[in-house]
């Protein structure tokens, strides 16, 4: 199945991913800031890359966009569950804040008439 511009521009390139672990440090950001931790082994090893702004509201893929999460931290953004999701936006935001001097929330937003 083909898939569409906008999917390819949401989705992160095994080259942003690396600039992320890199970026990063190949640790969780939440786990590294204290935020909530667990004493689950398997989720705190289990690492991927979360975007600040999700795919399904077009956030690119871009590395402005997305830094590491254990698999705990990934679900409580993902599912919003507890209340948290805002509190863990606005500490993602302030994140990509202090490493782009320049983060521009609405340049992250999948726009087919610019990309």
């Amino acid at each position: 199945m083909a898939r569409t511009k906008r999917t390819r521009a949401c989705e992160f390139s095994e080259k942003e991913r690396l600039k992320i672990y890199e970026r990063d440090r190949y640790g969780c950001i939440f786990c590294r800031m204290g935020y909530m931790p667990t004493d689950n082994t398997f989720a705190k090893g289990t690492l991927s890359v979360m975007h600040y702004i999700p795919r399904s509201h077009g956030g690119l893929g871009v590395e402005q966009n997305g830094a590491l999460g254990c698999q705990h931290h990934h679900e409580m953004m993902d599912n919003g569950n507890k209340g948290n999701r805002e509190e863990m936006r606005e500490m993602f935001r302030d994140y990509l804040k202090l490493h782009y001097h320049d983060w521009d929330e609405s340049k992250l937003v999948y726009n087919k008439w610019e990309v």
